[in-house]
């Protein structure tokens, strides 16, 4: 450093990264180092130096880095990487020098100092930015699959921003929104955290309220038993906005997990529906017999048979194999539409909850197929 505020102001700029934001001086210095290097090649040529910083002075040198060799044509044409032998020699203490060793000589141009004050500025800053972004990262990292609440902030064409605190924004794409809700600006809105990423401008967050994870973590909240592990949720299929069914369990015989979820009078379900802006819920018991859960998964609808069919083995988009699994399901006639739901949404979602595909028919449409089967027989 030139001058003796500028070496003053830099150890201090050292203590507080290493005291205030933990990044160990030995790091900013190395940092330091390779950017004055730089530096140096920039506006003194091209040589091979290293730089030496005093971090308790503050007094930085550079030195010329050269190799000896014995080889005269070799030390001419390359002076910036060789000396040789009989130069080295005849350096002050230049006796002791061998082929192969290495020789350091101070090359530190007198108007070093300025550059050299401006350079660390530049590097501390850019620390202090860095450490700064990664404490953010770190923060929000953890909140990755969890509901957090922010405000809306702006809009533009791809996404919806939500200020998070600490000046970083999440940002909910138009399919992470739900379709019957419009926000505007200063808005209280919970959000669920799908995605964190590392940038260089900055940790890159992505919300959702859409996701059937948010809807997860909602029951979570509002049923300790879910929280506490003495009620299970084994699956959620959603319609965001819409409807939603989720299926759940306990391992406790003397518990009823619908009841649990629903709460008193329905105060629990009703206060996740109320956060989601009217969203229906079918909470809906799992069990292991697929045929009791797929009926369970039909509520409201009665269903009378459930009809196995066997497994397909299909090729999915990706190229990997699965085993699809069927049935078809016999509800009373008056309950077909029912089951079915508007635009198929009930086995639609059904279908989802319990992972089989589903084909739904009413006990006459059955009773027909049967009486065809039959008259083939």
């Amino acid at each position: 450093m030139s001058t003796k505020s500028e070496k003053a102001e830099f150890i201090g700029a050292l203590d507080y990264l290493e005291k205030e934001k933990g990044i160990k001086k030995e790091i900013v210095i190395e940092a330091l180092q390779q950017a004055l290097e730089s530096a140096y090649k920039q506006n003194y040529g091209d040589k091979n130096v290293e730089v030496d910083i005093d971090p308790m002075k503050g007094n930085i040198k550079v030195f010329a880095v050269k190799k000896i060799t014995d080889d005269e044509e070799l030390a001419a044409d390359d002076s910036n990487e060789y000396m040789s032998l009989a130069e080295a020699r005849k350096l002050p203490h230049g006796q002791g020098y061998d082929v192969d060793d290495e020789i350091r000589e101070e090359v530190t141009p007198r108007n070093f100092g300025r550059i050299a004050a401006q350079t660390a500025k530049q590097v501390v800053m850019q620390r202090l930015r860095e450490e700064e972004r990664k404490i953010v990262y770190d923060k929000y990292k953890t909140y990755e699959n969890e509901i957090i609440t922010g405000e809306v902030s702006r809009e533009d064409k791809r996404f919806i921003y939500i200020d998070l605190g600490d000046g970083v924004e999440g940002a909910m794409g138009f399919r992470d929104k739900l379709p019957n809700e419009s926000y505007h600006v200063h808005d209280r809105i919970q959000v669920y955290v799908t995605k964190v990423n590392d940038d260089r401008r900055g940790p890159q967050i992505f919300v959702s309220r859409t996701a059937p994870e948010l809807l997860k973590r909602l029951f979570e909240r509002e049923v300790p038993e879910i929280k506490d592990g003495t009620v299970l949720i084994e699956n959620i299929s959603r319609e965001a906005g819409d409807r939603a069914k989720v299926a759940v369990y306990s391992n406790d015989e003397n518990i009823d997990p619908v009841g649990t979820c629903v709460g008193p009078r329905g105060s629990r379900v009703q206060a996740i529906v109320n956060e989601l802006d009217g969203e229906n819920m079918d909470i809906v018991e799992y069990v292991k017999d697929p045929a009791k859960f797929i009926a369970n998964a039909l509520n409201p609808a009665d269903v009378l048979d459930v009809i196995f069919n066997e497994p397909v083995t299909v090729e999915k988009e990706d190229g990997e194999v699965e085993q699809e699994r069927s049935c078809t399901v016999v509800v009373p006639d008056d309950q077909l539409s029912l089951a079915i739901g508007k635009r198929g949404q009930n086995a639609r979602l059904a279908a989802r909850l319990t992972k089989y595909k589903i084909d739904i028919k009413s006990a006459s449409e059955m009773e027909e197929l049967q009486a065809e089967e039959d008259d083939q027989d």
